[in-house]
C-alpha cells in the first residue's frame, strides 16, 4: 500500500489557492530555496509555494493558520545570516515572492514609487531611472536581491551617508499579518502622526511579524553629475580626518564615502592593475567617495579636487585618482562591488557586518588587527565597508588559498567572540545591515539589553501569538 503523505490536503488547498505550477513539492524543484546564499544553513519544506497577489498570500497564511504549519518568507534568497531558509525540520513552508513583482505606481508629484515586494531592486532603479528619478538604495546584489527582503533587514548599501536606509526610504507598507488579514498602509506621506508607526515594526524584521507585500518609497531628483575619486590615506586615521573634511566642504553633495584594505583589493589585482599605485597604498588604506550634484560635471569635479587639493595639504592623504569619465567611475565602483565575491577564492571567510561610531572606528580596526595576529598569526583580514555611517565588513580569511577550510572554520565561535567583543568596547553592534536570522539569534541576548529582548518578544507574541511566522529566526 502506497505511503500516505500527512501533508496531501495541504498541498491540495495551496494548488487551489495559487496553481499546481506554482506549488513547488519535488525535492529537485524545492532545493534552491532551502540553501542561503552562503551555503551555511540549510532547511526543509513540505512545498514551495509562489504566489501572485497580495490576496493569494493572504489565503495561504490563512490556511498555514488554520494547519499550524510556520511560512519563511523569501526574496531573492541572497540574505548572509540564514534568515530566509527554514528550520531543518518539515512543519513549514517556503513563500517566495518572486512572481509578487509589479511595480504599482510612479508619484512624480509627490516623488513616491510604489512596487511589490517581489521586484528586484535593479528593477526598482530602472523604473525610477527611466521617470527622471532616483531610487538610491545600491547594494552588490541589487541585480538579485527583492525589495522585500530589502526590507526584511533594513539594508543600507553604500549611499546611506546621503539618503539613509531602508527605514528612512519607506512612507508606508502593505503586509499580510501573521493571521492572514492586509494591513493597508501604503501611504505616501512624509507626514502621519495617528499613533504608532507600525512599518518601522515590519521593516527589520526578517519576517519574523508577517510578511511585507509591497511598499511606497521615496523617490529623488536624478542627479545631473558625479564625481568619483579613490584616495591612499596616510593612516587609518586619515579616514575620519577626510570625511570630516568633506563634509565641511561639501556635506550635501557627499553620497559614498568607503573603506577599502588594499589586502581586500589585491584579491582583484586584474581589475585595478590599471590605476596605478593608488592600489598599493603604503598605510594599507584606501577611500572610495564620490560626490552627486544637480550642477554640471565640470563642477562636481572642481569641488572634488579642491577638496583633494586641501587634503593633500593637510597630509591626510599619499595619492588619488579621479575617474575622468563615466566608464571610469563605473570602474572604480566595479573594484568595490567585486570585493564579496573575490574573497571566496581564498577559501573559508568568517564575515562580520558590524557597526561603530565613526569617531571609534581607527581605535577598532587597531585594536582588534593586533589581537587577531597575537591569537591566528595563519589569517588575515580583509576588511572593506561603508566608514561613511560607521559600516564596516570585518571579515577574516586564511593567508592563502591552499589553507584546509576546516583550519578556519574550527576558529569560527572564537573569532566571532573576539570581534564581537571588541566591537562593544568600542559602543558598536554586532550586525549592521545584515540582520540577525539564524547566524546571530543565540548571540542577540547576550549583545541587547534585557529589556530590549523582553520587549521584543512581546511584540512577536503580540503579533504572531502562534509563533508561525519565520519561526526561530532572530529571537
Amino acid at each position: 500500500m502506497a505511503e500516505v503523505n500527512p501533508h496531501d490536503k495541504f498541498i491540495e488547498e495551496c494548488q487551489h489557492i495559487i496553481g499546481a505550477p506554482n506549488v513547488l513539492i519535488s525535492d529537485f524543484d524545492k532545493k534552491p530555496f532551502l540553501i542561503d546564499w552562503s551555503k551555511r544553513y540549510s532547511g526543509k519544506a513540505i512545498a514551495v509555494l509562489k504566489p501572485k497577489t497580495t490576496e493569494e498570500i493572504s489565503a495561504l497564511v490563512r490556511l498555514c493558520n488554520q494547519e499550524n504549519i510556520a511560512i519563511t518568507p523569501q526574496g531573492g534568497n541572497t540574505g548572509l545570516c540564514g534568515g530566509a531558509t527554514p528550520r531543518p525540520h518539515a512543519n513549514s513552508v517556503v513563500l517566495s515572492t518572486i512572481r509578487l513583482n509589479t511595480i504599482r505606481e510612479i508619484d512624480l508629484d509627490n516623488a513616491t514609487i510604489t512596487v511589490d515586494a517581489g521586484t528586484i531592486l535593479s528593477q526598482v532603479q530602472e523604473a525610477a531611472l527611466n521617470a527622471g528619478m532616483l531610487f538610491p538604495l545600491s547594494l552588490a546584489a541589487e541585480g538579485s536581491c527583492t525589495i522585500g527582503g530589502n526590507l526584511g533587514t533594513n539594508a543600507g548599501g553604500v549611499q546611506v551617508l546621503r539618503y539613509g536606509n531602508m527605514r528612512d526610504l519607506t512612507l508606508g507598507l502593505e503586509v499580510v499579518t501573521a493571521s492572514g488579514d492586509i494591513l493597508h498602509g501604503l501611504r505616501g506621506l512624509r507626514k502621519d502622526n495617528t499613533g504608532y508607526s507600525l512599518k518601522d515594526l515590519y521593516i527589520g524584521s526578517e519576517g519574523t511579524l508577517g510578511i511585507i507585500t509591497a511598499a511606497t518609497l521615496k523617490l529623488f531628483p536624478l542627479p545631473q553629475s558625479k564625481a568619483t575619486s579613490l584616495v591612499a590615506i596616510k593612516n587609518i586615521e586619515s579616514a575620519i580626518k577626510l570625511i570630516e573634511l568633506a563634509r565641511k566642504r561639501c556635506n550635501a553633495d557627499l553620497t559614498a564615502f568607503e573603506l577599502i584594505s588594499t589586502r581586500a583589493i589585491a584579491l582583484i589585482e586584474s581589475k585595478a592593475k590599471n590605476w596605478g599605485s593608488t592600489f598599493s597604498a603604503k598605510s594599507g588604506w584606501t577611500i572610495l567617495l564620490e560626490f552627486s550634484s544637480m550642477e554640471d560635471s565640470e563642477q562636481s569635479r572642481s569641488q572634488l579636487e579642491i577638496l583633494l587639493t586641501e587634503a593633500f595639504e593637510l597630509e591626510l592623504i599619499d595619492d588619488a585618482i579621479i575617474a575622468n569619465s563615466i566608464q571610469q567611475s563605473k570602474d572604480l565602483w566595479s573594484i568595490r562591488e567585486s570585493i564579496p565575491e573575490a574573497q571566496l577564492k581564498l577559501g573559508t571567510i568568517i564575515k562580520h557586518d558590524i557597526s561603530v561610531p565613526i569617531s571609534k572606528i581607527a581605535d577598532f580596526v587597531k585594536d582588534t588587527e593586533v589581537k587577531i595576529n597575537d591569537r591566528w598569526p595563519d589569517t588575515q583580514t580583509i576588511i572593506f565597508g561603508h566608514v561613511g555611517d560607521g559600516n564596516l565588513h570585518y571579515n577574516l580569511a586564511p593567508l592563502t588559498a591552499d589553507t584546509p577550510s576546516t583550519s578556519l572554520e574550527s576558529k569560527r565561535q572564537a573569532i566571532n567572540e573576539l570581534v564581537h567583543n571588541q566591537v562593544y568596547l568600542h559602543s558598536g553592534s554586532f550586525s549592521a545591515e545584515h540582520g540577525i536570522g539564524q547566524a546571530k539569534r543565540e548571540e542577540l541576548p547576550l549583545r541587547k539589553d534585557a529589556i530590549e529582548i523582553d520587549l521584543m518578544r512581546a511584540i512577536k507574541k503580540a503579533l504572531d501569538p502562534k509563533n508561525l511566522m519565520n519561526p526561530e529566526k532572530i529571537l
